[in-house]
């Protein structure tokens, strides 16, 4: 399957665990890149998750710079209140230590209610003081399932506009070599008169030069014209590449390189093409390969 470099997903949920309830909101966005680049911007209390939400993105992405951020939030539940003890009888002893700090300065305070004690802080034990790390890395590990599996059909939607379109380009770039080769074939009778007359001037210029020489001289004038090697190559590519746009692993690097190839055997046609219907041809070949380099830069 045909993958894009770019991808974007995000996902806001709740995780609840014992009383606890946390609000993770993720963020997750992807662009062109030479390699993998992996960043991530995780809550650092939270040990083990980078590395597992690391290894999980490696099997999944092959390419392109990959930015995962999470901002995590935790607020107590309704859940079951319990008095505390040791904190209630710190508090006891706090307040009669003030109430008589101030009867020994002569000053009266107003009696405290058991509703003022219980409003103290710690007194009121409404849930649990230790946190759970793998429980909660394991549950954020489930909740990010759902952004990877978006993440990956944007990915997987944008990589199939794109072989469409690229398809096309192949299909344009085979016509136009098909069309190059008509064409070189229209002018070899133009070439032959052309040998002819460039023969007939050396001979006149160089009456006593050796007719092994002119021959080898003329063999080589005609294999500088000779495109034939250039548009079986051009074919040649254009086969590796629908191969290339069929397999199911990631093709882009290949792909990109490849254009490279496509590009130095159309500009050698311009080069050699001596007419002008095989020049326009050429230009051609090179702005349809052009188009189809800078599509093939967004595949993984």
């Amino acid at each position: 399957m045909v993958k894009s470099m770019t991808g974007y997903a995000s996902e806001t949920g709740e995780i609840s665990l014992d009383s606890v309830v946390y609000s993770a909101q993720w963020d997750l966005r992807a662009v062109n890149g030479r390699g993998l680049d992996l960043r991530f911007r995780l809550p650092d209390w939270l040990d083990g998750l980078e590395g597992s939400l690391r290894k999980i993105l490696s099997d999944k992405v092959k390419r392109g710079n990959v930015s995962l951020s999470l901002k995590l939030s935790r607020s107590e539940s309704a859940g079951p209140m319990r008095l505390n003890p040791a904190a209630l009888e710190a508090a006891v002893s706090m307040v009669m230590a003030a109430e008589a700090q101030a009867e020994a300065r002569g000053l009266g305070l107003a009696p405290m209610t058991a509703a003022d004690l219980l409003g103290l802080k710690g007194v009121i034990d409404s849930g649990p003081e230790t946190l759970d790390q793998a429980a909660l890395v394991g549950a954020l590990l489930i909740r990010a399932e759902a952004l990877l599996a978006a993440f990956d059909a944007m990915r997987a939607a944008e990589g199939a506009a794109l072989a469409q379109v690229i398809d096309a380009q192949i299909d344009a770039i085979a016509s136009l070599t098909a069309e190059a080769r008509q064409a070189a074939a229209a002018r070899r009778p133009d070439q032959i008169e052309a040998l002819k007359a460039a023969l007939a001037r050396l001979a006149e210029a160089a009456p006593g030069l050796d007719p092994g020489r002119l021959e080898q001289e003329m063999a080589l004038i005609a294999v500088k014209t000779d495109v034939t090697e250039e548009l079986d190559r051009l074919d040649a590519h254009v086969t590796a590449a629908r191969r290339l746009m069929a397999q199911s692993e990631p093709m882009g690097r290949k792909l990109d390189f490849l254009m490279q190839e496509f590009n130095r055997e159309a500009n050698t046609l311009c080069s050699k093409a001596q007419s002008a219907d095989l020049t326009r041809i050429g230009l051609d070949l090179k702005t349809v390969i052009d188009q189809m380099r800078e599509q093939v830069q967004n595949l993984e």
